[in-house]
Order: C-alpha cells, then structure tokens, then sequence
C-alpha cells in the first residue's frame, strides 16, 4: 500500500462510520482519559511506578468501554471488550504485580 492509499483509508475511517459508530474523536478520547486517569491514580495509589501487561489489557478495556460511552456500542466494541478482558485473565496467571513472570 502507498502512503497516500493509507492515508485515504485512514481518513475514511477516522471521518466516516467510526465517528458514526463511535462519536466524535474528542468526546471519546475525553472519556477515555477519564478512565485511563483513575485507573494510573490507583495504581499509583498501591505504590507502583511502572505499568504491566496486565494494565494494559485493563486500559484496553477502559478504551472500549470510553468508545461504547460515546458510541452506538457495535457488536464488535463488546467483542473486542470481551477479549481484552480475557488476555487480562490470562496475564493475571502468568505475571505477578509488578507484571514479572510467576515462578512456576
């Protein structure tokens, strides 16, 4: 793909149904760092100063939680909720709190 054919993609989506499915840009991304702020605050809270895989996967799902807020909540928003949620669980077996690998 060329630049400018990635670029016309990413325009219709970013200008076309995505804003349709999930809101304006900046409702979104407002929410999200809403989410995202109390999410750092308590992590922050519990003494840690670094993220881990498992934080992310929990953001990832505050991210489709912002788009579902500010959005028409597609089928795939709670698809995609459902498997960050998952890859969340599956972390939580495989790291510790600091997101270092459990001794087995």
């Amino acid at each position: 793909m060329l630049r400018g054919e990635c670029l016309d993609t990413a325009k219709n989506c970013v200008c076309g149904k995505r804003e349709q499915d999930y809101g304006r840009a900046e409702d979104n991304f407002g929410i999200i760092a809403e989410l995202w702020n109390v999410y750092l605050k308590a992590v922050a809270n519990r003494g840690r100063t670094k993220l881990n895989g498992r934080d992310v996967a929990h953001m990832m799902c505050f991210m489709k939680m912002g788009r579902i807020m500010t959005g028409t909540a597609t089928d795939d928003s709670y698809v995609d909720l459902a498997g960050y949620a998952a890859c969340a669980a599956e972390l939580a077996g495989v790291e510790d709190s600091n997101g270092d690998r459990k001794v087995d």
